[in-house]
């Protein structure tokens, strides 16, 4: 394909995350940070916990649909613009911030505490992102597919969320 992200293509328009992916440094993180914000809206409109789950799955759907659509043509599978898969990751690891005790069960509500608790998620979801650390840097290069370009975030997701989990277990920080 000559020029990848055609913005023109709905396709490219969401694996870009509606352009972000084509800002010129690091458009990962932008697209990492993109899926902090939409969490802080999450958290500022006390969304039901179940209701962003429910959200997250269909999102994640959406997300290997698009980057198998937009990545076709595509040598390098994982093309830096397409940055729906960083939001997917990140949208992940705030999955685990209820596990921390900031999130009120009973009445639906997310504490104070949690837009602290997704910032650091944030930084822990780039750095497993970035680095890639076994078994994120074996998917990444054994899967070649929407899937696979998908996967290795959620994965970066999840070690972040667990890596959170483990640090508040000893320095209780929530």
């Amino acid at each position: 394909m000559n020029k990848f992200p055609k913005l023109s293509k709905f396709s490219h328009l969401l694996a870009s995350f509606f352009g972000i992916g084509l800002l010129p440094i690091a458009p990962g993180t932008w697209g990492s940070l993109a899926g902090l914000l939409l969490f802080f809206s999450f958290i500022y409109f006390q969304l039901n916990y179940f209701l962003l789950v429910s959200l997250f799955l269909c999102f994640v759907i959406l997300a290997i649909v698009v980057c198998s659509i937009a990545s076709k043509d595509l040598v390098e599978k994982d093309n830096k613009a397409i940055v729906i898969d960083e939001v997917a990751g990140a949208w992940l690891s705030f999955l685990f911030i209820p596990i921390l005790g900031i999130y009120d069960f009973s009445s639906s509500e997310w504490q104070k505490d949690s837009y602290l608790a997704a910032c650091f998620l944030f930084i822990l979801f780039r750095f497993f992102d970035i680095f890639k650390p076994h078994p994120i840097s074996f998917i990444d290069r054994k899967f070649n597919s929407g899937f696979g370009v998908v996967l290795d975030d959620l994965v970066a997701g999840i070690f972040a969320g667990l890596t959170l989990l483990g640090g508040n277990f000893f320095i209780q920080i929530f």
